[in-house]
């Protein structure tokens, strides 16, 4: 599925008597444009072809002669043809490649080399999946009788008349132009693009979806296209007929065909509907409305048609167009919002999916200041905005543009201040909804104004709780508003109707129904018991939620919600709407939204807490307080320059905060200009404030005493960023002990930040993964580690560039440093064509060289240094070509001179059975060794049966033996029906022996036997898998020595008793007296096991390096299951 992503262009609307400016708001579904480019599209890069250029293009176009049996291009086809058109008549006219191959010639002879390379690199990435020429084929003719083409005249003619309003602009201050047309091809680049032929296959789709929220453009792209197509200018050459379908035009309680429902369109003509829908090729379909649907769509394949002929539900008529069941070659352009894209989604083949996503940053910046008239008031109104990261978001919907910008200028021309009018973002809609009612609702006689406003909030939140947007007769009957409030709502444009003439209403725009229904928990009823409308802990949670990958629908309601229990927005409420509030619900939110202690960990929808919002909205210090007091874990995705300045605000308040993990996106780190263009730039301002943000965002780190892990992955930031970061955890008030980058800009671990290590006397662990690091930032780090005010004692370099000669540096370092105990390196390349000097340093305990490139060589030179090294316990050379010759030199050593070294790692290290003599010698001398890591060798069953000899010596100290992934031919069969008897070995004091039955044991010649009779063994992985692969399974060593077998199931006997409950304080008969932990005698033994597949998502080294937990009582064994054996088991635990 193809996607796109693209910035509206905003237009005004007729004028409205609220427009205080003579600026009209938009209208709800503004028009759209795209910016480039089209990541899908094919050709795109034709989009920018100069128009002299594309007029040569098309005259030598005309000279090329298409497939044989195809009529040639003509020059009335290509004449008036856009880019995106001149698209189509190429792939359509010169199938499957031809169409490039004729493209690049024809560049060839304009002297465009460029766009020679990027056809013909466009032509082999695309090749392999491009759609076949056989399958191309030319659509069938539709002819027309004389009468039927007066029709669709008469059919164009009513479309260009029921949308030319859509057109009629107010024009802008000074009678200009309309200002956001002055770059009319953006948007037209837009409508030419809908139906560009996508990647990989090079074809037109067959179904399109622009999503978005709502007054983004949607509805005005579809009725643009309608006019453009009635007009002739809308893919002329495709001969399409194109229908604008509103949902409400299907939901209805009779049953209709598809035809009936075409030929209404056309005033009545069932003969020439029949006929249109004979060829579907020629049908262009516009679907709209759907979040005003109260039909729910048929997920039965059964149930759906492909007779355009026959009767239906308008539920089966809906699916069946949408799934392609009807009319299959027909195209189809649907018009979603956001919200409804996993309702319908599943019904579509194939989408492509368009975003538009409102007004961008500039746009919205060029409506400020082409609204007010003075300049001076037009940079302070843009400059509040902007102060309001949340605020100036909203204004990519361009009603809500138009909305904040009449309210701006109404309290400026009362001179109030804009802080102190508004507080938050519900301050602006208290002020503006407020202004509509005043005159048509609160004089009806007889009723004051609070009741009728709240059955206006009961429709709201009825509709809220259920996520309904649309209200039908009885909806409006159960919130108690009759056909007076409806048409007083209706006329001061709180409410609309869904559709002309329709019986059904929905609120003027999304956000009016989310602040009354919010409303409605903020106004006093002084006739109740409780003087408030109570909002219980579910509803709370409801509000709150991050509801997995989809966007919670009532985020914009808690938003206001909070909003409105700020102090001064309801002191605003009670003046404006003139209702007593009550704040009742303020103290059931500090009970209940108290932030978790370990935070909620982001989605592709939430990159921060939803609550981080709200509490950003309600502005009260002490209340935010209260709330996050006890957060101690905080996860936080900034994609969004909003994202900012809200987690920047919320942290100062997370006084117990111990560990924040941090993603700074691009677009945050790169929001520079605003404005490009003649107009003067609001850059200034804009990058200030987000310096601002940032510096309070990382202020943190100097406040907070309890933070003391940071970790930034998958971020992006520039200089001034990371020097501020830098900054503050260079502080000496900054206690911070662990600093972890993930995959992280190059510019992000600076020399700067490498400072932190001797200025920061707190910071103890550091690790680098993923990122390039310039070899001035290395030279840094190790002159750092010399330094005697470096305390680090924990240091990880994975994935960073190393050469021999910062491995020589490095050691040098690590000699002069005493505190660093650990050093893991990964992926760093150690020796490229010479040896490199050993990095073991006499202070290290743990140390881990993995993927590094070591040789046996170097491997010689490490274990020599284990000789005089009285301090490591831990070494990994995992994932080097260490082969049998490299290790024997180790093991040598660790068998002839005494070693601290406990856990040793040689996994993937090109050994084979040849090496487990060595190892089996050294084992049977060294008794420090206590874990062993030799998985995903080749050491065979030959091998391991030497190793298994050793093993069974009394005072061998291995308990850890991994030899997963070794070219074992062990395997083990567990039964559905199985259980273990356990007892102590005769033959060593404090051995454990199993009595396996139903045990298969394959070609093993009796090493896992031996393995399992070692006395000390704690943990044995021998599975065939991969990192992920194994299960593992935990046996609990119970020492009762007359554990008998477990006895057969008898088919007769009845079915299990009731266990009886001795009485409270009474004891166990004396000699019965049972061990603690052993079963009851009679019943079967069976193992305490935990029975899943290992997850892994990527290498742990440090876990690799530390090795598994061990149990004195348990032993852990790791075998390759099936699924199917994994569901068996999971049921006898």
């Amino acid at each position: 599925m193809g996607d796109m992503n693209l910035n509206s262009d905003p237009s005004s609307c007729p004028s409205s008597p609220l427009s205080p400016s003579g600026v009209s708001p938009p209208l709800l579904e503004s028009s759209s444009s795209s910016t480039l480019p089209f990541r899908n599209g094919v050709m795109s890069f034709m989009l920018s072809v100069s128009a002299e250029h594309l007029q040569r293009f098309k005259q030598l176009l005309v000279e090329e002669n298409p497939r044989p049996g195809c009529t040639p291009l003509t020059w009335d086809q290509l004449k008036s043809a856009r880019c995106g058109e001149l698209v189509h008549l190429l792939t359509e006219y010169f199938p499957g490649q031809r169409a490039w191959e004729v493209a690049r010639d024809i560049f060839a002879k304009m002297n465009q080399t460029e766009l020679c390379l990027q056809t013909q690199r466009e032509l082999n990435e695309i090749l392999p999946n491009l759609e076949p020429e056989a399958l191309s084929l030319r659509k069938r003719e539709l002819t027309l009788e004389e009468d039927e083409s007066d029709k669709i005249r008469e059919y164009k003619a009513r479309v260009m008349s029921e949308h030319s309003t859509l057109w009629d602009r107010t024009s802008w201050p000074g009678n200009n132009m309309d200002f956001f047309y002055q770059e009319p091809c953006r948007e037209d680049t837009l409508l030419q693009c809908l139906l560009l032929p996508r990647k990989p296959q090079g074809r037109q789709p067959k179904t399109v979806v622009l999503q978005g929220d709502s007054g983004v453009g949607k509805t005005t792209i579809a009725k643009k296209v309608m006019q453009q197509w009635a007009e002739n200018k809308f893919y002329a050459h495709k001969g399409w007929l194109a229908f604008y379908l509103h949902c409400q035009d299907m939901d209805r309680p009779e049953e209709q065909s598809f035809s009936e429902l075409i030929a209404c369109k056309l005033s009545g003509s069932p003969a020439l509907a029949s006929r249109i829908l004979s060829h579907p090729e020629h049908l262009l379909l516009l679907l709209d409305g759907f979040e005003e649907l109260t039909l729910t769509l048929i997920d039965r394949q059964e149930d759906l048609r492909e007779d355009w002929s026959q009767k239906m539900p308008g539920s089966v008529l809906l699916t069946s167009l949408l799934s392609k069941r009807m009319l299959p070659d027909a195209t189809i352009i649907v018009f979603l919002r956001f919200s409804l894209w996993k309702t319908v989604s599943p019904f579509l083949n194939s989408p492509s999916l368009i975003t538009l996503m409102g007004f961008s940053a500039p746009e919205r910046s060029r409506y400020f200041r082409s609204y007010f008239k003075n300049r001076r008031d037009a940079d302070a109104a843009l400059r509040f905005a902007m102060g309001n990261a949340v605020l100036f978001s909203m204004c990519r919907v361009p009603v809500i543009c138009w909305l904040v910008c009449s309210c701006l200028k109404q309290q400026m021309e009362r001179g109030s201040s804009l802080p102190r009018a508004f507080p938050n973002a519900t301050a602006v809609f208290i002020h503006y909804l407020s202004s509509l009612l005043p005159t048509r609702v609160r004089h009806v006689v007889g009723e004051t104004p609070q009741e009728q406003l709240k059955r206006l909030c009961s429709l709201a939140v009825e509709g809220m709780w259920k996520n309904q947007w649309v209200f039908s007769e009885m909806d409006l009957n159960l919130a108690r508003l009759d056909e007076r409030d409806i048409e007083v709502f209706l006329g001061v444009r709180v409410l609309r109707r869904a559709v002309a003439g329709g019986d059904l209403v929905a609120f003027a725009h999304p956000s009016f129904q989310e602040f009354f229904a919010a409303l409605l928990f903020v106004l006093c009823f002084p006739q109740r018991l409780r003087n408030f409308q109570v909002l219980d802990h579910f509803r709370i949670l409801q509000l709150l939620a991050h509801p997995g990958r989809r966007k919670n629908h009532l985020a914009g309601m808690a938003l206001f919600l909070f909003g409105l229990l700020n102090d001064t927005c309801a002191l605003a409420v009670e003046q404006l709407f003139g209702c007593k509030v009550s704040l009742g619900n303020k103290r059931k939110l500090l009970k209940v939204a108290t932030m978790p202690p370990d935070g909620d960990p982001p989605t592709p929808h939430h990159g921060l807490p939803q609550l981080f919002y709200c509490l950003h909205e309600i502005r009260e210090e002490v209340f935010v307080g209260q709330i996050l007091h006890d957060h101690r874990k905080s996860l936080l995705v900034i994609s969004k320059i909003r994202d900012l300045q809200v987690s920047a605000f919320c942290l100062k308040f997370c006084r117990q905060l111990r560990e924040l993990e941090l993603t700074v996106a691009w677009a945050v780190a790169k929001a520079t200009s605003l404005l490009p263009g003649p107009l003067p730039s609001p850059q200034p301002e804009g990058s200030e404030r987000r310096s601002l943000w940032w510096q309070d965002f990382c202020s943190v780190f100097k406040t907070h005493e309890s933070l003391e892990v940071l970790t930034v992955r998958d971020s992006v930031m520039d200089t001034e960023a990371v020097e501020t970061l830098a900054a503050a955890l260079r502080h000496p008030h900054c206690n911070l002990r662990k600093l972890i980058f993930k995959r992280v800009g190059s510019l992000v671990v600076s020399e700067g930040i490498i400072r932190v290590l001797v200025e920061n006397q707190y910071l103890r662990h550091l690790e680098i993964q993923d990122t390039e690091v310039g070899c001035q930032v290395i030279d840094a780090l190790c002159n750092t580690l010399k330094h005697p005010w470096c305390f680090l004692q924990f240091l990880r370099l994975e994935g960073c560039p190393f050469d021999p000669t910062n491995g020589a540096e490095l050691t040098r370092s690590l000699k002069r440093n005493i505190h660093l105990k650990t050093l893991m390196l990964r992926r760093v390349s150690l020796e490229r064509g010479e040896q490199c000097p050993p990095v073991l340093a006499p202070q290290l305990e743990r140390l881990s060289l993995e993927n590094c490139d070591l040789t046996p060589l170097s491997c010689g030179s490490l274990a020599f240094s284990l000789v005089s090294n009285q301090s490591l316990t831990h070494l990994s050379l995992a994932e080097n070509a260490l082969q049998d010759d490299g290790v024997k030199q180790l093991w040598n050593i660790l068998g002839h001179f005494p070693s601290p070294l406990q856990r040793l790692v040689l996994r993937n290290c090109a050994l084979t059975s040849e090496c487990c003599q060595d190892i089996a010698s050294a084992l049977d001398k060294n008794k420090t060794l206590r874990s062993l890591d030799l998985g995903s060798n080749s050491l065979r069953d030959s091998g391991v049966v030497l190793l298994c000899q050793p093993l069974l010596n009394p005072d061998s100290g291995l308990q850890v033996l991994d030899i997963r992934s070794n070219e074992l031919a062990l395997r083990i069969r567990w039964p559905k029906h199985w259980s273990f008897s356990i007892s102590p070995s005769n033959e060593y004091s404090g051995l454990i022996s199993f009595r396996m039955d139903w045990l298969d044991l394959l070609s093993a010649q009796g090493s896992l036997k031996s393995l399992l009779q070692h006395h000390s063994l704690k943990a044995l992985d021998y599975s065939e898998g991969n990192e992920a692969g194994g299960v593992p399974v935990h046996f609990r060593l119970l020492p009762s020595p007359d554990l008998r077998a477990p006895p057969q199931p008898d088919p007769a006997a009845p079915g299990p008793q009731r266990k009886r409950r001795r009485a409270p304080g009474r004891q166990a008969p004396a000699g019965r007296r049972p061990e603690e932990g052993a079963p009851p005698r009679g019943r079967p033994v069976r193992p305490r096991s935990f029975r899943k597949k290992k997850q892994s998502n990527g290498v742990d080294m440090t876990r690799r390096l530390e090795g598994p937990v061990v149990n004195k009582d348990v032993l852990k064994m790791v075998q390759d299951w099936t699924d199917e054996f994994c569901d068996q088991a999971s049921g006898m635990v």
